[in-house]
């Protein structure tokens, strides 16, 4: 598999997004789950971006971390070749819902929560997970620099961010700041701007919910604007889901899509993308 670079790591050019094995109403059994990790990490998946928040309700904040965990345990390669990614400042609420929390002290709680969760002394890239307009960006910003200093994250990313943001990060938490993930799939391009300023600073650019996000993958190459996916598809007798993620890594070389997984089968169709190159005539013909 192609590889691209988070910092100075090397990472491999698609990663596992494992947020779908804890939504409720939607998670598969932890063992599934564990066997959707490993045939990740046996594809040559060297990306696993998980966060504090990924679990099925407020009782059980990381749910998600502790899968990947137990998974890389029983790994039975190098799991130092392996970049966990994690999140912290969305919060869950009880009903499930979602809420934000930017405060420098709140963040530095989370991060201590996370690393236990991940049974790790240091997290290799810690992201901020969703700005909250409640506290200054910069503040937040400051946190991650603080955790990055003292070494409880190893790197440090920001999520959700618009281009102002991304630069105030960038000026904050200087070298330690590698990567941005935002939403980015053909149904929604509103992150271009931001994947031209990752381009510009040299931060990695980490699209979420790559195929539309959980229960929309398989409409793609199914009509309107997704429909020239499968198109494509045909002519090399893969997936639209694959045509969509090497469609996403054409776009710029900073781009690592993360696609959501609950199915070893559906995690190794994804890792087959990094493999598949689009000819001009084919992104011409894609949005």
């Amino acid at each position: 598999m192609q590889t691209r670079t988070i910092g100075k790591k090397n990472v491999s050019a698609i990663g596992l997004g494992a947020m779908p094995m804890s939504v409720a109403g939607h998670m598969p059994d932890e063992d599934q789950s564990i066997q959707t990790v490993l045939a990740a990490l046996d594809a040559g998946v060297t990306l696993i971006d998980t966060a504090d928040a990924y679990t099925p309700d407020h009782r059980d904040v990381g749910h998600n971390e502790r899968i990947v965990a137990k998974a890389l345990a029983m790994w039975d390669g190098d799991s130092d070749t392996i970049l966990v990614a994690t999140k912290g400042g969305h919060t869950r609420g009880p009903g499930g819902g979602w809420d934000v929390d930017g405060r420098p002290e709140y963040l530095k709680a989370a991060c201590d929560k996370s690393l236990l969760a991940l049974g790790v002394d240091s997290i290799g890239l810690y992201q901020h997970h969703r700005p909250d307009p409640k506290v200054p960006y910069a503040e937040t910003m400051g946190a991650l620099r603080e955790l990055a200093d003292a070494g409880k994250i190893q790197m440090a990313g920001i999520s959700n961010a618009d281009p102002d943001q991304i630069r105030l990060a960038y000026e904050i938490v200087g070298p330690h700041l590698v990567s941005v993930q935002n939403q980015y799939s053909p149904i929604f391009r509103s992150s271009e701007p931001e994947i031209d300023v990752c381009e510009e600073l040299g931060l990695a650019f980490l699209p979420w919910s790559p195929l539309g996000g959980i229960g929309r993958a398989d409409t793609l190459g199914s009509q309107g604007v997704v429909a020239p996916f499968a198109e494509v598809a045909g002519r090399y007798g893969v997936s639209p889901q694959q045509v969509c993620l090497a469609w996403e890594l054409a776009r710029s070389q900073v781009v690592i899509p993360i696609p959501g997984s609950s199915r070893p089968e559906s995690i190794r169709d994804s890792v087959a993308s990094a493999d598949l190159e689009l000819s001009a005539e084919d992104l011409q013909l894609l949005p």
